[in-house]
């Protein structure tokens, strides 16, 4: 009988930071993963030999010495990392109707080029910026407030997140800002945690901003350069990674996390479980309702999940900087109403009208210029949908079927459209193209009705109200995007805790000291930055080029 110390369901981010965690402790253990490649959200996949990353776009905070690259030297895998930075003066592009402002990397260069836009919110935009950063330095405080005193100065030491903790980033931002087109692009960002500005948490979007603020890097490899790194080092621990490996059943006796049982009917027993899946697909799902107390399943009643979202996948044989694009992404609204799209894209029939009135865009071979063959940009272009828009398939066993295909069909047509807005003749440069649906979320994610960013970040659902590591259930624990954070970094950090929590020690324990370790990062758009190894790379990608043959 096979017997583990523990085991861990899913290979996203947190379950990965877990398992490695835990094996460096010299446990042994085992994750495992029903998909065909780990990852999770992180993966990557190719078409035709053009790789596509859905679920990482950039990570904020790389620099030597911030949060997030400290992150990857701590888990011992800086070294194996590289990242390209992306386009200094607009790592983000805001488009509104016909008008483009860039996100630039820095705060000071954010706000003066705000300023220089909207001479007369001067004042308010100042206010504004240094809320943002007050309210995020007060965030990260309070985990680490200890002892009688400092508890009892909490309303004094965090007296800005106190104030706007529990409203709205639509409503903390319209009681600093005027003008609607600033609003507008302020709200843009809401986009990274999937709710519309009137739902958003104020003090989540202050850290997504906080996160980006110097600017956005890309890996070189797409998400599964980090999954790599994250596996190796595991199996250097003597750990296990089993891919391919569906999970039916939490084993829990007298309220005890046993083991799991796997579709193909064995059972692998471990002292602890730990779950990167969301909550209701663990405790609904895989635990019982039987196992879990009145309490809970309540909770899970009312809990609600992100958005799910349409990814359209784009090869275009075609020089698309001609037409402004580059390596930074591009948020694309129809007008300033961003509350108003969210509503279209979520309650309205998504084939209806001919482009839809927000979506996200991401030139990935501009991003990692090593993927560049010469010939062939990629683009992973997003929006968001309900999961409802699909349930007339939700009862298809092959949902490949001819309605399903043409349904799709339409979609890449209306995605077609907005794309032509930016880029006039794609149509007549398209070399391959395909559809990720809410559907496709769910069979390769295995999320509730597909979601992307876990619980859904509104007001009641974050902080004190979010789903903690340690469950009801002795030696079953949570991580992933439902727990701490969502996003690549915060789904790592949750699973930095996750480990910490069962090791009966602080995170920060868990962070190795290595000098040694250092993150390669290259100018996405500087070649005079690039190093001969990636010069190499990139010479490699250009000679071995190979057409795409239509079929």
């Amino acid at each position: 009988m096979e017997k583990f110390d523990t085991i861990v369901i899913g290979s996203g981010a947190g379950g990965l930071s877990t398992a490695l965690c835990l094996a460096r402790s010299g446990q042994k253990v085992l994750v495992l993963e029903q998909h065909y490649v780990p990852g999770g959200w992180c993966h990557t996949f190719t078409l035709n030999s053009q790789r596509f990353s859905p679920g990482v776009h950039y990570i904020g905070l790389l620099d030597e010495g911030q949060s997030t690259n400290e992150l990857y030297k701590g888990l011992g895998i800086a070294n194996d990392l590289t990242f390209f930075r992306m386009n200094k003066n607009g790592y983000d592009h805001c488009v509104i109707g016909n008008q483009r402002f860039d996100l630039p990397a820095g705060i000071e260069n954010l706000q003066n080029k705000l300023i220089e836009a909207f001479p007369k919110e001067k004042k308010n935009i100042k206010e504004y910026l240094s809320l943002i950063q007050k309210v995020n330095y007060e965030l990260q405080l309070m985990p680490k407030l200890k002892g009688l005193w400092q508890k009892i100065t909490v309303p004094f030491r965090t007296k800005h997140f106190g104030k706007f903790a529990l409203f709205s980033l639509k409503r903390v931002v319209g009681w600093h800002i005027k003008d609607p087109m600033l609003q507008a692009i302020l709200n843009s960002q809401c986009g990274d945690h999937g709710v519309p500005p009137s739902q958003a948490c104020f003090p989540v979007h202050c850290s997504v901003m906080n996160h980006y603020f110097d600017g956005g890097f890309y890996p070189m490899g797409g998400g599964s350069s980090i999954v790599k790194a994250m596996t190796n080092k595991i199996k250097s621990y003597n750990g296990e990674i089993r891919v391919s490996q569906n999970v039916t059943k939490i084993i829990v006796e007298n309220n005890k996390a046993k083991g799991v049982v796997l579709a193909s009917g064995e059972s692998i027993f471990a002292d602890r479980v730990v779950s990167n899946a969301d909550p209701s697909i663990t405790f609904l799902k895989l635990v019982g309702e039987e196992n879990i107390s009145k309490k809970l399943n309540k909770k899970l009643s009312k809990t609600k999940y992100s958005v799910t979202s349409l990814i359209m996948f784009l090869t275009v044989e075609l020089d698309v900087t001609k037409y402004g694009i580059d390596s930074g992404n591009i948020w694309k609204f129809e007008n300033e109403n961003i509350d108003a799209h969210f509503t279209e894209l979520t309650e309205g029939n998504i084939i209806e009208g001919e482009k839809f009135p927000a979506l996200f865009i991401s030139c990935t071979t501009l991003k990692d210029p090593v993927s560049f063959n010469g010939k062939y940009h990629n683009f992973e272009i997003v929006t968001y949908v309900n999961y409802d828009s699909f349930k007339d398939f939700n009862n298809t066993e092959d949902y490949h079927s001819e309605a399903y295909e043409v349904f799709k069909k339409k979609i890449i047509e209306k995605f077609l459209n907005n794309v032509e807005e930016l880029i006039p003749d794609v149509r007549n440069h398209i070399v391959q193209v395909e559809l990720g649906t809410p559907k496709t979320n769910q069979f390769y994610i295995n999320s509730t009705n597909g979601n992307v960013y876990g619980t859904n970040k509104t007001l009641n659902q974050v902080g004190p109200f979010s789903y903690k590591n340690k469950t009801e259930i002795e030696n079953l624990y949570l991580c992933g995007a439902s727990t701490l954070s969502h996003g690549v970094t915060g789904a790592t950090y949750s699973g930095l805790e996750a480990a910490a929590q069962i090791l009966n020690c602080k995170s920060d324990d868990l962070m190795i000291k290595d000098d040694s370790q250092k993150i390669k990062i290259y100018d996405a758009e500087d070649h005079s930055t690039w190093s001969e190894f990636i010069n190499k790379k990139r010479e490699d990608k250009v000679r071995n080029f190979k057409e795409i043959t239509q079929s």
